[in-house]
């Protein structure tokens, strides 16, 4: 019996350390999502529609927990990032008009990440000439000069300080009772202005460059098919995180903001808000959080955009290789932080409208990024006995089906302003 159980805790062991080796694609992937975009738009849905949206989260991480996990069993099987099996699949010229949408799209969100540092660095006297220039160097040298595993172990303590957000909620004393009656049905009315929210918090959450990055991730990091089922609860963990910090956000500004009647264009609005209804730990926190996740998300997505635009057109991509053996890839990445810190330091950008409206049109954009996937998935050829279960492909196609639905919705409410 001892043996039996020193076998036991020793398979246990070790399958823990290779759990701890594989880690680190799915949990960084889903935290950069929490970014200043989603931040903002999380900030919005509780000042605006308090505990209203908070049932959302728990279907959104679901299809958030299946998309995540298509994408990584495609990069363990078929050792390929996404943009490089869609051309290989659909042709060059698919692939081309594809890469043009998701350019359009995370330069938005990459603009939204160098507003969200200007705007928590102001909240701390800092002014956006001085922190957005140091912050963009730094980002720029973390990736170039850096490795994956280094770069990786990087990603990783920023995730650690996302615990901010949960600290503010409970500063911020919200009435559990409402939290809960939140999450088990809807309490709002489906305007235009709430089928906005809804995509953009689906957007947000399930954003179209994550599924690139993850897979992209997975790859780099060679990642075999037998340690397979540690990438999955990377995943699955990763997506519950993500979650979590998402409710805290809407739950603090749900208790503070829409409880007093105010209503925030921003994340930094949210922020200085909260100081005088809970206090300038929960403010200062606030903040403190969406710089954190500001600069991650500044160094994640003109990689992952980097790792689409290099993959999609055969060219060498991998934070492994030098840039003399990668130009093309080095020199897209440096070009997209250049341009977004270049926008937010001209005068007069509407920011907010910008950090928003990305989220609402990665909320559009993601239905067509999930047809392709659920094609390329259940392809025998590509991926072997590791195609969809048929309970995946009920979960995707109703994931595609109602998102199309809530597009068309709100865009027919608009039409009816």
């Amino acid at each position: 019996m001892k043996a039996l159980d020193k076998g036991y805790w020793k398979s246990r062991w070790k399958s823990f350390l290779i759990f701890l080796a594989v880690v680190g694609p799915g949990i960084i992937t889903s935290n950069v999502d929490n970014d200043a975009g989603g931040i903002a738009t999380y900030s919005m849905a509780g000042a605006h529609f308090g505990y209203g949206l908070l049932w959302s989260l728990i279907p959104i991480m679901v299809a958030l927990v299946i998309i995540q996990e298509m994408s990584a069993r495609m990069g363990v099987v078929t050792g390929k990032g996404l943009s490089d099996l869609i051309r290989e699949k659909f042709g060059v010229r698919i692939t081309v008009y594809l890469l043009t949408a998701l350019i359009i799209t995370n330069l938005g969100n990459v603009i939204a990440e160098f507003a969200g540092i200007a705007s928590s660095l102001e909240i701390f006297r800092v002014s956006k000439s001085v922190s957005v220039p140091i912050c963009a160097f730094v980002v720029w040298l973390l990736v170039v000069k850096g490795t994956y595993r280094s770069v990786e172990k990087v990603f990783l303590v920023a995730c650690l300080f996302y615990v901010s957000y949960l600290i503010s909620g409970f500063l911020a004393d919200p009435d559990w009772s409402l939290v809960l009656r939140g999450f088990s049905r809807p309490a709002m009315k489906f305007t235009p202005g709430s089928l906005a929210m809804l995509i953009g918090l689906v957007g947000t959450t399930i954003a179209p460059w994550m599924q690139f990055y993850l897979q992209a991730a997975v790859v780099e990091k060679n990642i075999n098919v037998r340690d397979y089922k540690h990438s999955r609860m990377d995943v699955i963990l990763g997506s519950i995180v993500v979650t979590v910090v998402a409710a805290f956000i809407i739950l603090t500004c749900a208790a503070t903001l829409f409880k007093a009647g105010i209503r925030v264009e921003t994340a930094k609005d949210a922020a200085l808000a909260l100081k005088p209804l809970a206090g300038k730990y929960c403010s200062a926190l606030f903040a403190f959080g969406l710089l954190n996740a500001s600069l991650f998300a500044a160094s994640i997505l003109p990689l992952s955009t980097a790792f689409v635009v290099c993959e999609g057109m055969g060219w060498e991509t991998g934070v492994n290789k030098k840039f003399s053996e990668a130009p093309q890839f080095y020199g897209f990445y440096t070009l997209l932080i250049f341009f977004g810190a270049i926008v937010i330091l001209l005068p007069g950008i509407p920011l907010f409208p910008i950090m928003y409206i990305s989220q609402v049109i990665n909320g559009i954009v993601l239905p067509l990024i999930l047809v392709f996937m659920i094609i390329l998935i259940n392809d025998k050829k590509l991926m072997g006995n590791h195609v969809n279960r048929r309970a995946y492909n009920i979960i995707s196609w109703t994931t595609v089906a109602i998102l199309v639905g809530i597009a068309i919705a709100f865009l027919l409410s608009l039409l009816r302003i």
